[in-house]
Parts: structure tokens; sequence; C-alpha cells
């Protein structure tokens, strides 16, 4: 099955979007420092079943990168209005990463729209704040340098390649995870123009971000949620207890660590990640 690669106008900027399969729809909303490429493992086989849609996130790969709108309510709308678009009235909803945060602002904001949610090593951003200390500083440094205005993007301007490899190193149980056509695929994006500013922007969201959770931190997720994480990354499945973590933000709620596993499950472990979404979309019928 060959994915149809397309844009379209949503929530008034131009969104790419790749698509595969019939059935009950499921988004699959990628994370940093990626773009819709960190699904082609689970495309095919959730295709099988599902009408599966992958768009690049506001800022991010083929999508626009305009100077606004990066806070996760408005990224949450692009997904509504993409959704509308597509004709498309109700969703088993996938997030990994900053992803993650789009797709759980979207359940809280949406509810009526999200039938399932699943959540990829992702520690929510209100409680990355609540929590912080030396030992999170020290593996979330990115999340501050990256708020620096202009300076990452002058640093980081013809060094992507150097810039990606630590990442994609240091975030993985195999430091080589990602190598060869992947990394090179990655690298592309993000040396196209506006591509670092528009990942930047997305972390300079942060003070937004963090002002729109604290206002709903009360109200759980409606719907079945299943969080994953890998096992041995240093900043999540090391650094927080994500069963607990979760079960403050869901009541229907499944949390399952990913062994010999860092931060990109979904690339890392694709024939785990596959199955248990699998599993858990199962009771979703469109």
């Amino acid at each position: 099955m060959i994915p149809k690669r397309y844009t379209l106008q949503a929530n008034g900027i131009r969104q790419f979007v790749v698509e595969a399969g019939d059935g009950p729809p499921v988004i699959l909303l990628h994370g940093f420092p990626e773009t819709n490429y960190a699904w082609r493992f689970q495309i095919p086989v959730l295709a099988e079943r599902y009408r599966v849609i992958a768009p690049d996130l506001r800022g991010y790969g083929e999508t626009d990168k305009p100077a606004a709108g990066y806070d996760k309510r408005t990224m949450a709308r692009d997904i509504v209005e993409l959704m509308r678009a597509l004709d498309i009235p109700k969703v088993a909803l996938v997030g990994h990463d900053r992803g993650a945060r789009v797709a759980t602002r979207f359940a809280k904001d949406h509810p009526h729209l999200v039938d399932r949610l699943v959540v990829m090593d992702n520690v929510p951003t209100r409680i990355v704040a609540r929590d912080l200390n030396a030992a999170i500083a020290k593996s979330y440094w990115f999340f501050l340098f990256h708020l620096v205005p202009d300076l990452p993007e002058a640093l980081i301007a013809g060094r992507e390649h150097i810039w990606l490899r630590h990442f994609f190193s240091d975030w993985t149980f195999d430091p080589s995870a990602i190598s060869g056509e992947a990394f090179d695929t990655y690298v592309r994006a993000y040396q196209a123009p506006g591509a670092v500013r528009g990942a930047m922007a997305d972390y300079r969201a942060n003070a937004e971000d963090l002002a729109q959770d604290r206002t709903d931190a009360d109200v759980k997720i409606a719907c079945p949620v299943l969080s994953l994480w890998g096992n041995d990354f240093h900043a999540v499945g090391k650094l927080f207890d994500m069963a607990k973590v979760w079960a403050e933000m869901a009541d229907d709620l499944v949390t399952v660590p990913i062994p010999d596993c860092g931060h990109l499950p979904q690339e890392e472990r694709p024939a785990v990640v596959n199955t248990l979404l699998l599993d858990f979309l199962a009771p979703w019928k469109g």
C-alpha cells in the first residue's frame, strides 16, 4: 500500500499529510526532533485496519512555519480543522513527545472529538515544571536552551547534523538506531528554511502551554488512555514514575514501559509499539 501525500489548508496554515488505509480514522502526531516520517513503521501496519493520517505539525517538516500559534491549544485546533477539512467527526489520537502535548491538549479541549488517546514517552508540561529540580534540569537542558531567542538558530545553522546526531544518539537505547537514510531524512528536513525556527517556536510556547495546563489541571482526560514509554530513557522512564504521572492525567489508563528502548519507541521498537497500538485501538470502530 502506497500512502497518499498531500497538502491542505486548515486553521489558516498549509498542512502536509501522509495518509493510508480505510476504516476508523487514527491520527498520528510526531514529536521533536522528527516529522511525520517518524511513523513510517506504523503507517503500513495500522493502515490494514484504519484510515491513518499523519500530519507534520505546525512548524515542522513540510507544514507551514508561521511566526505564531505554537501554544498547544492552537496546535490542537490545527488538528481539529484538519479533521473538519477531511470530514472526520471523531478520531483515535496517537501522539509522541511534542505531539503528545498537542494530543493531550486536544483531548482536554475537545473531548467529544476523541475516542481514545495514546501518549508516547511524554511527561506533561505542567508536571515537568512542577517537579523541576537539578536532575530534571540536566536532562531537560534543551527545553531551556531552545527558549533563548535567536541563539539556537544561529548556532545550529549549517550544523543541523551535529545537533540532530546528539539527540538521536543520546535519546536512544542503541545510539545507532537512527542512522543512514533515516538520519539523512531528518537532517534534510531541518536544513529547510525556517525548520529550526519552527521547532524552537514550539518550545518557546512553554509559558503559554503551562498556563493552559494549570487552568484545567484538575480535569482528567475523559477517554481511555494508553501511556507507553522507553524504559531506558534517562529523561522519562529513568527520571519519572510514569505510571504515577499519568494517573494524575487520566482514570481510564493503561501504562506500558518498553524495555531496551529510549525516547523513540515507534522507531526503536516498532514491532512492540505496533502490537500495543493494535490492541489498544481494537475497540475503536469509527
